[in-house]
Formats: C-alpha cells, sequence, structure tokens
C-alpha cells in the first residue's frame, strides 16, 4: 500500500509543477491516465482491505481532485469528486469487482471464474428463488472471506 501511495504523490508532485500551463480537460486526462490508473491497478485485492488503508489511498485521490481543480486545502472535497465524476476508493474497489463478476456471469469467460460462481439453490421455495442470488458460502477467516469467490457473490447479492 505504501508503494502505491508513494508512486503516485510522486506524479501528483510533478502535476502540479505543470499544472498552470496545462488546460483543466487535459489536467484531467493526465491525471486519470497517470495516478488513477495506479489507484485502480489490481484493486480486486483491495476488497476487504482495513478502513486505514481506504483512508490512505481516499488521500491521494482527494489531493489528486485538490490539483487537477485547483482547490483550496480547507475546501470541502466531495463537490470536487461530484464534479470530475470520481467515485470515492472504497465505492471504487466495489464497482470494479461487481463489473468483472456481471462479465464473469454474462459472457462466462473466464471459466475459471465462472466455476467459482454458483446460483444459490434454497432447500425450500422462498420469495428470493427469484433474485438470481449467488452462493456465498461460510468463511472461518477473514483472509478467507476476500477471497473472489465469496466476495464476489456477497458484493453481487448487495445490489439492489
Amino acid at each position: 500500500m505504501g508503494n502505491v501511495c508513494k508512486a503516485c504523490y510522486f506524479h501528483i508532485r510533478a502535476l502540479r509543477h505543470v499544472r498552470q500551463s496545462l488546460p483543466d480537460d487535459v489536467a484531467r486526462i493526465v491525471a486519470c491516465s497517470i495516478v488513477s490508473s495506479r489507484l485502480d491497478y489490481c484493486n480486486s485485492l483491495f476488497v476487504g482491505m482495513t478502513d486505514c488503508n481506504f483512508k490512505k489511498l481516499q488521500r491521494v485521490q482527494n489531493t489528486l481532485a485538490r490539483v487537477v481543480l485547483r482547490a483550496g486545502k480547507f475546501e470541502h472535497i466531495t463537490p470536487a469528486l461530484n464534479k470530475l465524476h470520481w467515485l470515492p476508493v472504497t465505492q471504487r474497489v466495489l464497482y470494479k469487482q461487481a463489473l468483472i463478476t456481471f462479465n464473469v456471469l454474462r459472457h462466462n469467460n473466464p471459466s475459471y471464474l465462472c466455476d467459482l460462481l454458483t446460483i444459490h439453490n434454497p432447500s425450500r421455495n422462498l420469495q428470493s428463488s427469484s433474485h438470481h442470488l449467488r452462493s456465498v458460502g461460510y468463511m472461518r477467516t477473514v483472509a478467507s472471506s476476500r477471497c473472489y469467490k465469496h466476495s464476489a457473490a456477497t458484493n453481487w447479492n448487495d445490489l439492489p
């Protein structure tokens, strides 16, 4: 986690130096391509991460938004994130995992992930039988609950 934040802050400082000479749309594109891509890289591994680590990544995203929009240090960041159409880091991680799960269920590719997501078949006829829920299973440890089989099924079943 420390290396990701360190690399992001390095590029944010570089962007801050040239920000005055960039138009707003170009600054946003550069920010997304250089820094946001580092936040998104392997973010399915971030599912179930501690709040302390999510706060570190959120600070990186907040700093990037301040540089792109030339916002002050003490201005609220939520309107800036809304203006840039950026989700907070925790929601971003869940969104990416739900997107991967949707593609796996829709196209049955890759097969090794498709085999992990089984349909929940209750022993009795319930109202939730028509909701196409995924079988979650019981996990004894926190580390095992972070595996794709459990976290993707939980995330998918929590969708409205």
